[in-house]
């Protein structure tokens, strides 16, 4: 099926395309609801108006050329122009990138959205040219939650439970410090898993949640507002070597305005999913945060101690000085 779509998919580009036109390819790993797919159909749509028609990109949400690992393979290559990988595989390869994942850096969604436009997160995108990849910017997917098959009334309710994790070792020492199971699967997997009991929760945005209606086996939501979630968006290094000041300049300006309107679009976004998961019957509940906020510290001075590069983000609070 996947060499039938993306055989279909480039013969639709040679029909609708005018001749001189040069056909590029993004591909991400969320379904065509999500933010990240949205926001990449904005940055493709500015890019074919500013080239005066020369850019046309065909997106592949849905991992359609493969998880982040593949299509970082295609991107060095050159054969993949455009990508939105999450920042969570990208902090395998550049460890600094885990500052975006310690726990409590930010209070919610206006935080997180204020650091993707800082200097400190912009200097985490120029560290990935190493890795031949150019970092035009970000797209959050919202803060993280737990929703679980039963309701959790403390942290001690996480003991135990396997709880669907990203797979991360900053992500595995939080769940492991919270003494639950982190168990890592594709998002793919999480439905069936939650049917046959493998798992007793899921870490997720509220996006992917909502838009795959998870709360059908797990219906209770525990607003936990651990941490931000956001999809790093890369060219390819080995194709932008090849363009010229005005296309660079293009490209740039192009996703800078998607990626504007895909920050706001998502603080929005936010506050509906969880009306939405309300409205859908979902048992929404607010944790004992400062047990949560405990634990948080304690992974965060784990990931700094060995990372220091990773602090960029970090607050430093009244609860945080002299520690």
């Amino acid at each position: 099926m996947g060499v039938i779509y993306k055989l279909a998919a480039f013969l639709t580009a040679c029909i609708i395309y005018p001749a001189g036109a040069q056909t590029l390819r993004l591909g991400h790993v969320t379904p065509p609801a999500h933010i990240w797919h949205k926001v990449s159909q904005r940055f493709a749509d500015n890019l074919q108006q500013q080239s005066g028609g020369k850019y046309r990109t065909v997106i592949y949400p849905l991992s359609k050329l493969g998880g982040d690992d593949q299509m970082i393979s295609l991107l060095q290559s050159g054969a993949l122009q455009f990508a939105v990988l999450t920042a969570g595989n990208l902090s395998n390869r550049e460890p600094a990138m885990n500052a975006w994942f310690l726990p409590y850096a930010f209070s919610g969604m206006d935080e997180a959205n204020a650091a993707a436009g800082s200097p400190e997160a912009r200097r985490l995108l120029a560290g990935l040219e190493r890795h031949k990849l150019v970092g035009l910017g970000y797209t959050m997917a919202g803060m993280r939650h737990v929703l679980t098959t039963q309701p959790v009334r403390g942290v001690e309710d996480f003991r135990r439970r396997k709880i669907r994790s990203f797979p991360n070792p900053l992500f595995n020492s939080w769940w492991r410090n919270l003494d639950a199971a982190p168990t890592a699967l594709a998002v793919s997997d999480i439905m069936p898993a939650l049917t046959t009991n493998l798992i007793q929760g899921v870490d997720a945005d509220l996006d992917i949640v909502a838009g795959m209606k998870m709360y059908y086996r797990a219906p209770y939501l525990t607003l936990t507002n651990h941490m931000a979630f956001p999809g790093v968006v890369v060219a390819s290094k080995t194709w932008w070597d090849t363009l010229g000041t005005e296309e660079r300049r293009q490209v740039r300006s192009a996703f800078a305005e998607a990626e504007r309107w895909g920050l706001a679009q998502q603080a929005e976004q936010e506050r509906n999913n969880i009306a939405a998961l309300k409205a859908a019957g979902v048992t929404v509940a607010e944790p004992d945060y400062a047990a949560l906020k405990a634990v948080g510290e304690k992974t965060a001075r784990e990931y700094i101690r060995r990372y220091p590069e990773a602090a960029v983000f970090y607050r430093v609070s009244a609860g945080r000085e002299g520690q």
